[in-house]
Parts: structure tokens; C-alpha cells; sequence
């Protein structure tokens, strides 16, 4: 329970916190990147624990909840806003209103990307039989990752922002796109390579808390 509190957290604050870009060496990043990538190291050390068939239920939960929060949000921008509302209409659809788009492109991103990580770090797992836990680790979140890269930020930023109806919302240009996802993507190799430790501490912490490991 405590990893998947972790891992919805991590999803939320993500599409929350998506909309805003800061630079980092030169990288255009969304700040969802400081977060996202917790998703990934939480289905690995699921995957290493508990096995596939948990890491795909911890996945389909994450959607569902994804979903549930993506409606309350559409639902909250469509109630007329009450003269003495501290937050107006315009404030609110600036924040909030390409939520909807980024919650869609993430929730098909993340299907997608999570599914393929923790296939593939089985695959990995079942090839080295059961050894080298960085090998597929590392692997698996980098292919993961780079098929989410891609989806989130052509579908929220360019494909979203033109059907949506939305005047607050303009689709980004495709040299911003490029910076986005090569940025994203690069900065989560980055964070891939360093979380190899915290995954190692991760999973012998939690065997031996459930009696797997020697104290």
C-alpha cells in the first residue's frame, strides 16, 4: 500500500504540475519530470517483488485513478464561477484547462510506457536469470520512457491544445516539441542511471521489513 501511495502521488502531482516548463542545463523540461519518473522506479520494485501481475494491477489502478481526477477537474472547469471567487474563470482555465490534455496524452503515454517497462524488465529478469537487477532496471525505464516522451508531448501540447475549444491553449511548435522531448528525455536517462541505488536500497529494505532478507 505504501508503494502504491507513492506511485499515484507521483502521477498525480505530475499532470498537476505539468504545465509549467523551467530549464535545466540548457534542457526545456516540464516540471511533471521531477515527479514521473517515481512512477517507474515503484513498478520496477514491484516487478522485483511481488512480480508482473502486480506491477500491471499497480499500472491499471494508476489509470483509473488518473481518470477520476481528470473528470472532477473538467467537471470543476465547466460550474459557472461565482462572482466572489477568489480564482476566476480565465486564472483557473490557464492552470487547469490543458489539464484535460495532458491527463489524456499521460494516461496513454503511461499505458503505454509502464506496460512496456514492466515486460521488459521481466524479459530482462527471466534472460539473466533473476541477476544484474540494474541491467534491466535501467533498460526498461529507458524504453519505457521514450515511448512516454514522445506520446505526452505531441498529444497534450500539439494535438489537444487544436481540438480542445480551449482559447486559452495554443498547440507549441515543433522546434518547442523537439527541445521538450529530447530535454524530458535526456533528464530522465539521467535520473535512470541514479536511481539504480535507491532501487537496490528500495527492494532489500522492503524483503527484509517482509522477512525475505537475513536481518
Amino acid at each position: 500500500m505504501g508503494l502504491a501511495s507513492i506511485f499515484i502521488s507521483s502521477l498525480l502531482l505530475t499532470n498537476i504540475i505539468a504545465a509549467k516548463y523551467f530549464t535545466f542545463l540548457g534542457l526545456t523540461l516540464s516540471c511533471g519530470t521531477l515527479v514521473y519518473p517515481i512512477s517507474f522506479i515503484i513498478t520496477d520494485i514491484v516487478s522485483e517483488i511481488y512480480g508482473i501481475q502486480r506491477a500491471r494491477l499497480l499500472v491499471w489502478i494508476g489509470f483509473l485513478v488518473s481518470v477520476l481526477a481528470t473528470g472532477v477537474v473538467w467537471i470543476s472547469h465547466q460550474l459557472p464561477t461565482a462572482a466572489n471567487s477568489p480564482v476566476d474563470a480565465t486564472s483557473f482555465g490557464q492552470v487547469f484547462g490543458l489539464m484535460p490534455g495532458l491527463v489524456l496524452g499521460s494516461m496513454i503515454a503511461y499505458l503505454i510506457g509502464q506496460l512496456i517497462d514492466v515486460h521488459v524488465f521481466e524479459y530482462i529478469r527471466k534472460l539473466t536469470n533473476n541477476k544484474h537487477l540494474w541491467m534491466r532496471n535501467t533498460f526498461s525505464t529507458l524504453i519505457g520512457q521514450l515511448l512516454d516522451s514522445v506520446i505526452v508531448v505531441t498529444i497534450a501540447w500539439i494535438i489537444y491544445p487544436l481540438v480542445s475549444g480551449n482559447v486559452t491553449a495554443q498547440p507549441i511548435s515543433w522546434q518547442v516539441w523537439k527541445e521538450i522531448v529530447v530535454g524530458q528525455y535526456l533528464f530522465k536517462v539521467l535520473l535512470a542511471v541514479l536511481d539504480t541505488p535507491l532501487v537496490y536500497a528500495s527492494i532489500y529494505w522492503v524483503q527484509r521489513w517482509m522477512g525475505l532478507q537475513d536481518k
